[in-house]
Protein backbone atom coordinates (compact mmCIF):
# COMPACT_ATOMS: atom_id res chain seq x y z
CA UNK A 1 0.00 0.00 0.00
CA UNK A 2 1.58 3.24 -1.17
CA UNK A 3 0.86 6.63 0.25
CA UNK A 4 -3.13 7.91 0.05
CA UNK A 5 -4.57 8.35 -3.41
CA UNK A 6 -7.73 10.02 -1.66
CA UNK A 7 -9.86 8.48 -3.79
CA UNK A 8 -13.13 6.98 -2.11
CA UNK A 9 -14.96 4.13 -3.88
CA UNK A 10 -17.71 1.98 -2.32
CA UNK A 11 -16.22 -1.69 -1.77
CA UNK A 12 -18.89 -2.67 -4.48
CA UNK A 13 -17.32 -0.80 -6.75
CA UNK A 14 -13.74 -1.27 -5.65
CA UNK A 15 -14.71 -5.45 -6.40
CA UNK A 16 -16.48 -5.00 -9.34
CA UNK A 17 -13.38 -2.88 -11.27
CA UNK A 18 -10.76 -4.37 -9.82
CA UNK A 19 -10.66 -7.33 -11.63
CA UNK A 20 -9.98 -4.89 -15.02
CA UNK A 21 -7.88 -2.37 -13.20
CA UNK A 22 -4.75 -1.75 -14.90
CA UNK A 23 -2.79 -0.97 -11.49
CA UNK A 24 -3.84 -3.42 -8.53
CA UNK A 25 -5.48 -1.59 -5.75
CA UNK A 26 -5.72 -2.24 -2.52
CA UNK A 27 -8.94 -0.82 -0.69
CA UNK A 28 -8.52 0.37 3.19
CA UNK A 29 -11.79 2.02 4.81
CA UNK A 30 -13.50 3.45 1.76
CA UNK A 31 -9.70 4.28 -0.25
CA UNK A 32 -8.18 3.09 -2.78
CA UNK A 33 -4.30 2.93 -2.89
CA UNK A 34 -2.83 1.99 -5.95
CA UNK A 35 0.17 -0.63 -4.70
CA UNK A 36 3.47 0.94 -5.07
CA UNK A 37 7.02 -0.48 -4.99
CA UNK A 38 8.85 2.85 -3.94
CA UNK A 39 9.29 4.50 -7.88
CA UNK A 40 5.28 4.32 -8.20
CA UNK A 41 2.08 2.79 -8.89
CA UNK A 42 3.02 -0.79 -10.70
CA UNK A 43 1.10 -2.22 -12.94
CA UNK A 44 0.00 -5.79 -12.33
CA UNK A 45 3.52 -6.76 -13.91
CA UNK A 46 5.88 -4.80 -12.18
CA UNK A 47 8.12 -5.47 -9.67
CA UNK A 48 11.89 -5.48 -8.81
CA UNK A 49 13.93 -8.28 -9.64
CA UNK A 50 15.25 -8.94 -5.91
CA UNK A 51 11.57 -8.15 -4.60
CA UNK A 52 10.23 -11.13 -7.15
CA UNK A 53 13.07 -13.59 -6.29
CA UNK A 54 12.87 -13.13 -2.90
CA UNK A 55 8.85 -13.58 -3.16
CA UNK A 56 10.06 -16.66 -5.25
CA UNK A 57 11.77 -18.15 -2.84
CA UNK A 58 9.53 -17.69 0.19
CA UNK A 59 6.87 -19.52 -2.46
CA UNK A 60 9.32 -22.11 -3.31
CA UNK A 61 9.13 -23.11 0.29
CA UNK A 62 6.48 -22.81 1.98
CA UNK A 63 3.97 -24.05 -1.23
CA UNK A 64 4.50 -27.59 -1.13
CA UNK A 65 4.52 -28.06 2.81
CA UNK A 66 1.11 -26.17 2.79
CA UNK A 67 -0.47 -27.88 0.29
CA UNK A 68 0.38 -31.14 2.37
CA UNK A 69 -1.20 -29.80 4.98
CA UNK A 70 -4.61 -29.48 2.82
CA UNK A 71 -3.46 -25.19 3.17
CA UNK A 72 -3.30 -22.97 -0.04
CA UNK A 73 0.08 -20.58 -0.96
CA UNK A 74 -0.36 -17.95 -2.74
CA UNK A 75 1.59 -14.68 -4.21
CA UNK A 76 0.35 -11.18 -4.59
CA UNK A 77 -1.99 -12.08 -7.70
CA UNK A 78 -4.63 -12.62 -4.70
CA UNK A 79 -6.11 -10.46 -2.15
CA UNK A 80 -6.69 -10.75 1.36
CA UNK A 81 -10.06 -10.15 2.65
CA UNK A 82 -10.11 -8.61 5.74
CA UNK A 83 -13.32 -9.71 8.00
CA UNK A 84 -15.20 -7.25 9.53
CA UNK A 85 -13.10 -4.27 8.56
CA UNK A 86 -14.30 -3.25 4.79
CA UNK A 87 -10.71 -4.01 3.71
CA UNK A 88 -8.66 -5.80 0.89
CA UNK A 89 -4.76 -6.28 0.65
CA UNK A 90 -2.62 -7.91 -1.69
CA UNK A 91 0.20 -9.52 0.52
CA UNK A 92 3.53 -10.82 -0.91
CA UNK A 93 2.96 -14.22 0.06
CA UNK A 94 0.13 -15.62 1.95
CA UNK A 95 -0.67 -19.26 3.35
CA UNK A 96 -4.03 -19.72 3.83
CA UNK A 97 -5.32 -21.70 6.47
CA UNK A 98 -9.02 -21.78 6.65
CA UNK A 99 -11.88 -23.34 4.95
CA UNK A 100 -11.66 -22.33 0.96
CA UNK A 101 -14.83 -19.67 -0.18
CA UNK A 102 -16.17 -19.53 -3.21
CA UNK A 103 -14.31 -16.27 -4.03
CA UNK A 104 -11.90 -17.08 -6.66
CA UNK A 105 -9.67 -13.71 -6.25
CA UNK A 106 -9.67 -13.63 -2.17
CA UNK A 107 -8.58 -15.39 1.11
CA UNK A 108 -9.49 -14.37 4.59
CA UNK A 109 -7.82 -16.69 6.72
CA UNK A 110 -4.40 -17.16 6.34
CA UNK A 111 -2.01 -18.20 8.93
CA UNK A 112 1.26 -16.82 7.27
CA UNK A 113 1.57 -13.54 5.45
CA UNK A 114 5.12 -11.58 4.45
CA UNK A 115 5.61 -8.67 3.06
CA UNK A 116 9.10 -7.45 1.12
CA UNK A 117 9.85 -4.09 1.78
CA UNK A 118 10.50 -1.10 -0.78
CA UNK A 119 11.08 2.62 0.03
CA UNK A 120 7.59 3.69 -0.41
CA UNK A 121 6.12 0.78 1.65
CA UNK A 122 8.33 0.23 4.73
CA UNK A 123 5.82 2.40 6.91
CA UNK A 124 3.12 0.97 5.82
CA UNK A 125 4.43 -2.45 6.21
CA UNK A 126 5.57 -1.80 9.46
CA UNK A 127 2.70 0.24 10.76
CA UNK A 128 -0.84 -0.06 9.28
CA UNK A 129 -0.31 -3.68 7.38
CA UNK A 130 1.09 -4.86 10.67
CA UNK A 131 -2.27 -3.20 12.87
CA UNK A 132 -4.07 -4.65 10.42
CA UNK A 133 -2.64 -8.07 9.94
CA UNK A 134 -2.19 -8.85 13.62
CA UNK A 135 -6.05 -8.60 13.97
CA UNK A 136 -6.55 -11.77 12.30
CA UNK A 137 -7.59 -14.41 14.49
CA UNK A 138 -6.03 -16.99 12.05
CA UNK A 139 -3.03 -15.68 11.79
CA UNK A 140 0.43 -16.86 13.84
CA UNK A 141 3.39 -15.33 11.27
CA UNK A 142 3.69 -12.20 9.70
CA UNK A 143 7.41 -11.66 8.22
CA UNK A 144 8.99 -8.67 6.69
CA UNK A 145 11.82 -8.81 4.45
CA UNK A 146 14.24 -6.42 3.42
CA UNK A 147 15.19 -6.35 0.02
CA UNK A 148 18.55 -4.65 -0.24
CA UNK A 149 20.27 -6.71 2.83
CA UNK A 150 19.56 -9.77 4.44
CA UNK A 151 17.18 -8.41 6.97
CA UNK A 152 14.19 -9.94 8.29
CA UNK A 153 11.35 -8.65 11.00
CA UNK A 154 9.58 -11.82 12.49
CA UNK A 155 6.32 -10.98 14.10
CA UNK A 156 5.18 -14.55 16.06
CA UNK A 157 1.92 -14.71 17.84
CA UNK A 158 2.12 -16.27 21.50
CA UNK A 159 -1.13 -16.62 22.54
CA UNK A 160 -2.98 -13.20 21.96
CA UNK A 161 0.22 -11.25 22.21
CA UNK A 162 3.10 -10.31 19.54
CA UNK A 163 6.32 -9.93 19.80
CA UNK A 164 9.06 -9.26 17.22
CA UNK A 165 12.11 -11.02 16.68
CA UNK A 166 14.71 -9.57 14.16
CA UNK A 167 17.32 -11.45 11.58
CA UNK A 168 20.21 -10.35 10.11
CA UNK A 169 22.62 -11.91 7.89
CA UNK A 170 22.03 -15.45 8.69
CA UNK A 171 19.11 -17.12 10.88
CA UNK A 172 16.26 -20.21 11.07
CA UNK A 173 13.04 -18.41 11.05
CA UNK A 174 10.32 -21.02 12.78
CA UNK A 175 7.28 -21.20 11.02
CA UNK A 176 4.76 -22.41 13.61
CA UNK A 177 1.69 -22.77 11.51
CA UNK A 178 3.87 -25.03 9.16
CA UNK A 179 5.91 -27.25 11.28
CA UNK A 180 8.77 -26.04 9.40
CA UNK A 181 11.91 -23.35 9.45
CA UNK A 182 12.98 -21.16 6.34
CA UNK A 183 16.60 -19.51 6.74
CA UNK A 184 17.45 -16.01 5.20
CA UNK A 185 20.21 -18.14 3.11
CA UNK A 186 16.45 -19.34 1.34
CA UNK A 187 14.95 -16.68 1.30
CA UNK A 188 17.90 -14.94 -0.43
CA UNK A 189 19.29 -17.26 -2.36
CA UNK A 190 20.54 -15.71 -5.68
CA UNK A 191 19.65 -12.12 -4.40
CA UNK A 192 22.26 -10.96 -1.65
CA UNK A 193 25.65 -13.18 -0.99
CA UNK A 194 25.91 -15.08 2.44
CA UNK A 195 27.27 -13.12 5.62
CA UNK A 196 29.91 -14.41 7.71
Amino acid sequence: MSEPAFKTMSLEEYLRTEEDSQVKREYVGGFVYPINNGDGPVAQAGSSKAHARIISRILRRVEPIAESLGYRAFSSEIRLRMEGRNSYYYPDVMVACGPESDDQFSESAPCLLVEVLSKGTAHTDHNAKYHAYTSIPSLQTYLIAEQTERRVYVYSREAEEWSLTEYVGQGVIPLRCLNTVITLDQIYDGVLPPQS
